[in-house]
């Protein structure tokens, strides 16, 4: 009677604490909308990671917890901004941003729209580097604080090898590739880059080297030669980035207001954060209504898994992500169909499965991609569906390519004192045992398996650019291209973000050139209480060390052949 008793209290708390959370969110999400003064000054917090995804929704304001904006949400904010006649100007605060350049690249075209609609746009950089000061080089004017470093010094790459770590555990990893450029298992066999893996990465940080070097051209009105002179001197303190041109002036941030207080000619501005404006709705400045068109995100790693956010990190599983695509395949309203793309790809069957499914989407509605900072190996093969692509300068795609990887753990178990007996029926039964590395008639039909399963990845390739084989198969092995680069070779269609990728379906969908668009993020925000009442979640400490490492150990546990691209790279 006692544990009934207390099973039935429990429960009716649970129960309340449930109710409440749901009264609390219907109670955010009806609240009053932000009032919005004429003569705002919008002041946007750019900082830390920004997702493609909405992340998780929490019904009641918590110390140190808010809403992170997504990419779309910055993307809007800026084109309210931009046609908004109370908002006259925007300050950006631009601290340590945890990005790639394709959405730095967005960033700065939001930054442009602004400018473009005659609003001046002022950035205020705290500890920046590279990367926040070549964003902030789209402002009408940069400031920075007396004390602060201004961090830029050119660009690195850096890859993380972790062969002889292994070797002094006595794991051995068996890895086979198909493409001399598929180098993602790399990390676990050497101690230092191939001569193939030190071409790509040659050429990637020339041609984003290139980008940096003419945004802060163009943004400071500099000759290229002034530029890379200056990147040479540094990294700069704020007195010599000032008396070099790199900045306009020392300044606090109560003081930049100031500053822009002067411009506007009023007494002190009124700020709107753009935390509350979000909440203004897109029909209230004019740019609700006409076609719907979902954007549908697919971020992370693929796999064949269910839930698509692990260890509190995004991933692309295959399930999941199908049952969004035909949500949006059976939506009468959807009019069509931008597919956002930020993945290192995965699992090879997993992607397979989501290519079938956006094929048949595709024949529903017109479809477009549109890849972010990375949409290689399966997450290239997932935009092969024929439809147009569009990437930004700067995208990480291509690496078309497969590989086999899985780990021999002889040595270590002999060191732990751990020993295993294998029975087995069929030659290559203990081709995947964790127990022996394989042996020479295993190694020989792996072989042939990924190099059918790297004809068909280019196969693919062929059909969906309309090209001949040989051609692209000279563009594959496992190459990573920059998304000027693959603009060049055809593997994409067009460069820009989502502004050109929905004049691309405009196009595509042949509607009228000033029919309103309004973009429909797939899937929505997740509310906390959805996902307390998933399964429970490996902790957010171990996917950081995870994805500082470049290592994403979900993918290689369970061997099998993976389209998965070497994005442990880090360029800073």
């Amino acid at each position: 009677m006692k544990k009934f008793l207390w099973g039935l209290t429990v429960g009716l708390i649970l129960s309340a604490v449930c109710l409440f959370l749901v009264a609390m969110a219907a109670l955010r999400m009806a609240g009053p909308r932000p009032k919005v003064r004429d003569g705002s000054t919008l002041v946007m917090q750019l900082g830390g990671p920004i997702r493609e995804r909405a992340p998780i929704s929490f019904p009641i304001p918590l110390p140190g917890i808010e809403e992170a904006a997504t990419v779309h949400d910055y993307w809007l904010l800026f084109r309210k901004a931009a046609a908004d006649r109370r908002i006259v100007a925007a300050v950006l605060i631009i601290d340590r941003l945890e990005i790639g350049w394709a959405k730095a690249d967005e960033l700065r075209r939001g930054i442009a729209h602004v400018r473009a609609a005659g609003k001046p746009v002022y950035a205020w950089l705290r500890n920046p580097g590279s990367r926040e000061y070549w964003v902030a080089t789209a402002a009408e004017r940069i400031y920075m604080s007396p004390e602060d470093l201004l961090d830029l010094k050119g660009l690195r790459a850096e890859r993380i090898f972790v062969r002889r770590t292994l070797d002094k555990l006595g794991v051995q990893m068996e890895i086979e590739h198909a493409g001399k450029y598929k180098d993602a298992g790399d990390m676990f066999t050497r101690t230092g880059m191939s001569p193939e893996s030190r071409q790509v990465m040659e050429s990637l940080l020339d041609g984003i080297f290139a980008s940096l070097v003419e945004g802060i051209q163009q943004g400071r009105k500099k000759t290229r030669e002034e530029v890379l002179s200056l990147i040479n001197q540094g990294p700069h303190l704020a007195r010599e980035a000032e008396a070099r041109g790199l900045v306009d002036g020392l300044r606090f941030e109560d003081q930049v207001y100031g500053e822009m207080a002067a411009r506007l000619k009023q007494k002190e501005i009124l700020k709107l954060a753009h935390t509350a404006y979000a909440r203004v709705p897109p029909a209230e400045v004019g740019l609700e209504g006409g076609r719907q068109v979902a954007l549908l995100t697919a971020e992370g790693p693929i796999w064949r898994g269910e839930d698509d956010m692990e260890m509190g990190e995004p991933t692309i599983a295959a399930r999941a992500f199908i049952r969004q695509v035909r949500r949006v395949a059976n939506d009468r309203s959807i009019a069509g169909v931008i597919v956002r793309i930020d993945s290192p790809g995965g699992d090879g069957v997993a992607s397979d499965d989501i290519l079938r499914e956006l094929r048949l989407l595709s024949g529903k509605k017109p479809v477009v991609f549109s890849m972010s900072d990375t949409a290689a190996s399966g997450g290239y093969f997932i935009a092969l569906t024929g439809d147009p692509v569009v990437a930004y300068p700067n995208t990480l795609t291509g690496s078309i390519g497969v590989l086999y990887g899985k780990a021999n753990l002889r040595g270590l178990y002999d060191k732990l004192g751990i020993t295993k007996d294998i029975l087995k029926r069929g030659q290559n039964a203990d081709w995947d045992s964790d127990y022996k590395p394989l042996d020479e008639e295993g190694r020989a039909r792996l072989r042939g398996i990924l190099d059918e399963f790297y004809r068909a990845f280019v196969q693919r390739v062929a059909e969906a650019r309309r090209r001949p084989f040989a051609e692209v198969e000279q563009l594959a092995q496992g190459r990573v291209w920059l998304g000027t680069q693959a603009r060049e070779q055809r593997l994409l269609d067009e460069l820009g973000g989502l502004d050109r990728a929905i004049e691309v379906l405009r196009t595509k969908a042949k509607w009228r050139p000033d029919e309103k668009i309004t973009l429909a993020p797939y899937p929505g925000r997740r509310s906390f209480l959805e996902q307390l009442l998933k399964r429970g979640q490996e902790t957010d400490v171990l996917a950081r060390l995870a994805q500082k490492a470049g290592v994403d150990w979900r993918l290689w546990t369970p061997g099998g052949v993976m389209k998965l691209a070497p994005y442990g790279v880090l360029v800073q």
